[in-house]
């Protein structure tokens, strides 16, 4: 294993740390941006302390646009760099996505012995640490080189000397004596990993291809981190899906049946979560992963009620869907959470989003309701049938049990008589079979 691999690879395994880091916030309040500054710096501390440090201070700055230099002005470089002096940190953590030059402007206007990080590598950095699944770990790798390709010059002099001891923002490359890093080296370890990716897809995607040739109705779980998704999933299947109060607790999708309250099996899959300005890399790299989302019949669209920017938050998945190619599925709304809210608040919610349906994943509030949708939107396209199954047939009697809404059933001299609401994909097994009502 060559040295730069090593480094690589010692990133992508973070050891319990000493202590906790201390961390500087920095924002920028620019024209048009989506979210208000505030909420958006209270995001990025919840991801700070989720990577293991705490937040120390923070400043903002109002721009028109970003310095060319060093992101925010000369000025406020400098009195960052004070900040992070007068409460020993140990890092900065910019809320928006610093160029490489930046980023190397601004390590030398703070000191080599403060890291500077942005948002994406600190969502790197997290997806790094809760990764655990091989394809999950290849993801986040590749999203990890991708993003320290054209850093490598001025990170890789500033890593040498002070990032030996990792910690936040070090996992996917901590430094080492060598300055000159052959980029061939990095480009390899790209391409190497997409070629462990692709077969990781194939295999996923006939895994995927065989549910659909089930004809299983798929929902698919999507929404902002933290939402309740996997607690969603949880009480809707009695699984045990890790979940907890966490930003990104967990990464790797998982799928579970359900049995409809008319005995249809459909089948449910928890995916990653969602966040703004969630990297592009990432998006890319969790493709595989993602396209358990486009190829589903329904997606619930799961959000955090108790959360004051849930709209943003909404907007923030729906923008991704879009990028993957979901944005024409049928969602449904499911606002999470709803046994933190008082009933003025849900009231006011019920009366903006009349389409959406209220949950608590945690008391079961809304749970039946919800469960009475999915069956009439996994029906809605069914066909009306009536057949007599003869006795011999059994496998299509269990068929018609686990993948259809049974309406009647009896048993008469040549058969079983069977009336039921039948998936188009099945209606062809069924059509010899089909009598009067």
């Amino acid at each position: 294993m060559s040295d730069f691999e090593a480094v690589i690879t010692r990133g992508m395994t973070p050891t319990a740390e000493v202590r906790r880091e201390r961390a500087v916030l920095v924002g920028v309040d620019r024209p048009g941006t989506a979210w208000p500054l505030a909420s958006s710096l209270a995001e990025l501390e919840r991801l700070v302390d989720t990577a293991g440090a705490d937040v120390v201070a923070s400043t903002t700055q109002k721009l028109e646009a970003p310095n060319p230099r060093t992101f925010v002005g000369t000025g406020k470089a400098e009195e960052v760099a004070e900040l992070a002096r007068a409460h020993a940190a140990d890092l900065v953590v910019f809320d928006d996505e610093l160029t490489p030059s930046q980023q190397a402007n601004l390590e030398k206007v703070v000191g080599r012995d403060v890291k500077v990080i942005d948002r994406t590598a600190l969502i790197l950095d997290i997806f790094a640490l809760h990764a655990t699944s091989k394809e999950g770990r290849l993801q986040v790798r590749l999203a990890q080189n991708q993003y320290l390709l054209p850093r490598l010059r001025g990170m890789w002099a500033h890593l040498a000397s002070n990032r030996m001891g990792g910690g936040v923002g070090s996992r996917f490359g901590e430094g080492e004596s060598q300055l000159e890093v052959d980029r061939r080296m990095v480009r390899k370890r790209i391409t190497s990993i997409k070629r462990e990716l692709k077969h990781l897809s194939e295999v996923r995607a006939v895994q995927r291809e065989s549910r659909y040739e089930s004809g299983m109705f798929k929902v698919a779980l999507a929404g902002y981190t933290n939402a309740g998704k996997s607690s969603l999933l949880n009480r809707l299947t009695k699984a045990d899906v890790l979940a907890y109060d966490k930003l990104f607790a967990t990464l790797d999708s998982t799928t579970r049946k359900f049995e409809l309250p008319e005995g249809r099996e459909i089948t449910i899959t928890d995916t990653v979560g969602f966040i703004q300005k969630l990297p592009t890399t990432l998006v890319e790299a969790f493709k595989s992963t993602l396209d358990e989302i486009t190829g589903a019949d329904l997606v619930l669209h799961v959000v955090d009620a108790s959360s004051e920017e849930y709209q943003g938050q909404i907007d923030a998945v729906d923008a991704i869907l879009g990028q993957i190619g979901a944005q024409d599925l049928q969602r449904i709304l499911v606002f999470n959470k709803c046994d933190l809210l008082d009933q003025e608040h849900q009231n006011a919610l019920e009366t903006r989003h009349a389409q959406a349906r209220f949950v608590s994943a945690e008391t079961g509030e809304g749970i039946a309701g919800l469960i009475e949708h999915i069956a009439r939107v996994a029906s809605a396209h069914d066909d009306h049938l009536s057949v007599l199954l003869p006795y011999h047939r059994g496998d299509l009697v269990s068929l018609a049990h686990e993948r259809c809404h049974i309406l009647s059933e009896t048993h008469e001299e040549q058969g079983t008589k069977i009336t039921m609401l039948v998936s188009p994909s099945f209606s062809g097994l069924f059509a010899p079979f089909v009598c009067e009502e």
